[in-house]
């Protein structure tokens, strides 16, 4: 087990004085639910918590799911407007998170900021039509953040999801139910066209852009078309080797499920 060494823990009163905190040393952390923290680092000149802001809440609105960043991944799991997502594939990609107990603890704000490789969320939240809503910066797209490093020093209030009508599917491959995945791979369909987004490969979750546009593009999806993704989807991308999984088994991973997924949002 990592210990954390923590000289100060502090509630601040209003997010004004949490985000001054935040910024004020490389070394001050927000603490969410603590379960990634420990990842990242092994001491905090300061632990600042959000829990007096009422960050934990999940609405829904006309228009999409706002989920709270200090809402848990269990409350994700079981709400009943994440279920109606895509056949509930963010449900499904929470549900295969480690344990209850872990789900109990982690936030999905601290399973985003963290930006891991080996993330099951990031990967579904990339075939949703996510944004997030940050303190400073406002409303962003998933994929602005994801590529720009200048939101690791802005809080997290929110996650929005627009309420789409589609089909979804959602997979891991990890050696036991309680490990980290070896590849993970997750697809939509809705009136946007299909999605699709592969993480763990051992990288962040990155969206197959080439191979979207190409299944899109099709008139009819047959079998010669997804042999033809897959070849697309292997040039697009990067696999390699680490100590869960070699890259050749995971571009074989890779392209028995992006079949699979294809298939299956398109019945």
């Amino acid at each position: 087990m990592i210990d954390l060494e923590v000289l100060e823990y502090i509630k601040p009163k209003n997010l004004e004085e949490a985000y001054n905190l935040f910024i004020q040393d490389k070394k001050n952390y927000i603490i969410a639910g603590g379960a990634w923290l420990k990842l990242s680092t092994k001491k905090a000149n300061k632990l600042i918590s959000l829990d007096e802001f009422n960050l934990n809440e999940i609405k829904t609105t006309k228009d999409s799911i706002e989920i709270g960043a200090l809402a848990t991944l269990r409350e994700v799991e079981t709400n009943k407007g994440v279920l109606g997502l895509c056949d509930g594939i963010l449900s499904i990609a929470v549900s295969k998170i480690m344990g209850i107990n872990v789900r109990n603890i982690a936030t999905i704000g601290g399973s985003v900021m963290g930006k891991f490789a080996f993330s099951d969320i990031i990967p579904v939240l990339e075939v949703l039509d996510t944004t997030l809503v940050f303190f400073k910066h406002g409303e962003v797209t998933l994929d602005e953040f994801l590529s720009n490093s200048k939101f690791g020093k802005d809080l997290l209030l929110k996650i929005k999801i627009k309420k789409e009508t589609g089909k979804g599917f959602f997979k891991k491959v990890a050696i036991t139910p309680l490990d980290f995945s070896i590849i993970n791979l997750a697809c939509t369909n809705t009136e946007a066209g299909i999605r699709l987004s592969i993480g763990s490969t051992p990288y962040i979750g990155a969206k197959a852009t080439n191979t979207m546009k190409y299944l899109n593009e099709a008139k009819e999806i047959n079998d010669d078309i997804l042999e033809h993704s897959q070849r697309i989807m292997l040039e697009e991308i990067k696999f390699s080797t680490n100590l869960r999984g070699s890259k050749e088994y995971r571009e074989e991973l890779a392209q028995v499920y992006l079949k699979r997924a294809v298939k299956q949002v398109i019945k």
